[in-house]
């Protein structure tokens, strides 16, 4: 499976960003995709994540600001970020897991000013 994300970029806090991720190869019928980010010197953490029937779970810091989408027939997952803080400021991975196997993007830079 293979994985390529964009829409990140630079925003001014309070702003908004999308991101996209699409997914390609072999790809079977209970699945998760979702979004984690990380900044340096510091673990990947959890962004949000969306089950095949649609169920998502989040983050303590993105709910009510973030919202994860997915279109099963396209191979996309979307990631809209509302409110955007300084904090937020990351290297955000998309990713796929199935059958046990886990796939990471490429990472996308999203960068919030203050």
């Amino acid at each position: 499976v293979q994985l390529q994300a964009s829409g990140g970029g630079l925003v001014q806090a309070g702003g908004s960003l999308r991101l996209s991720c699409a997914a390609s190869g072999s790809i079977f019928g209970a699945n998760v995709m979702g979004w984690f980010r990380q900044t340096p010197g510091n673990q990947r953490e959890l962004v949000a994540v969306i089950l095949s029937n649609g169920a998502a779970n989040y983050a303590a810091s993105a709910k009510g600001r973030f919202t994860i989408s997915r279109d099963k027939a396209k191979k996309m997952v979307y990631l809209q970020m509302n409110s955007l803080k300084p904090e937020d400021t990351a290297v955000y991975y998309c990713s796929f897991q199935q059958r046990g196997d886990a796939y990471w993007g490429q990472g996308t830079q999203v960068t919030v000013s203050s």
